[in-house]
């Protein structure tokens, strides 16, 4: 039986933790949060903004790409590929600010939330064919997680 290339699998299983027993999602998107504050102990402000920005971009790509070739061995959207839960994560970890502790455990929340409940068309992203279609849904989730935390920031001041 073939195997899939080691590439894809690192990436796809964001650097294995989608081969966690328990919960491989928050395993994903916990690593991706902790590979966040571990920047922000160094950047701040636009810098970590413009950081984050671009893990997001890198890795919605190299995601879609690395899903694409791993559906081949494992199936459609397989648990084990949670580097779609790393991207949605940092797309709410937008909204938070380094050293404000409390507004990254929202962050890292409100994603799970919405990436287990999968409200408001969320659901329907996952339908998208491919690589695609796994990385949408929790990118959907990241948006909707970073507009929620902007709104309690705001009211909060």
């Amino acid at each position: 039986m073939k195997k899939p290339s080691l590439l894809p699998v690192i990436i796809g299983t964001g650097f294995g933790t989608g081969f966690s027993p328990f919960a491989p999602g928050t395993a994903g998107a916990l690593l991706a949060t902790l590979i966040w504050i571990g920047l922000s102990c160094f950047f701040s402000g636009l810098s970590l903004i413009g950081l984050t920005v671009a893990l997001i971009v890198i890795f919605t790509f190299a995601g879609i790409w690395a899903a694409n070739r791993l559906e081949e061995f494992w199936g459609e959207d397989p648990s084990r590929v949670v580097v779609d839960e790393m991207v949605g994560v940092w797309i709410t970890l937008l909204a938070a600010s380094a050293g404000e502790v409390w507004y990254i455990v929202g962050a890292f929340a409100l994603f799970r939330l919405f990436d287990i409940f999968k409200p408001l068309g969320i659901r329907k992203a996952e339908s998208l064919p491919g690589g695609v279609g796994v990385m949408m849904d929790d990118i959907l989730s990241g948006i909707y997680g970073f507009i929620v935390l902007i709104a309690v920031r705001w009211v909060l001041g």
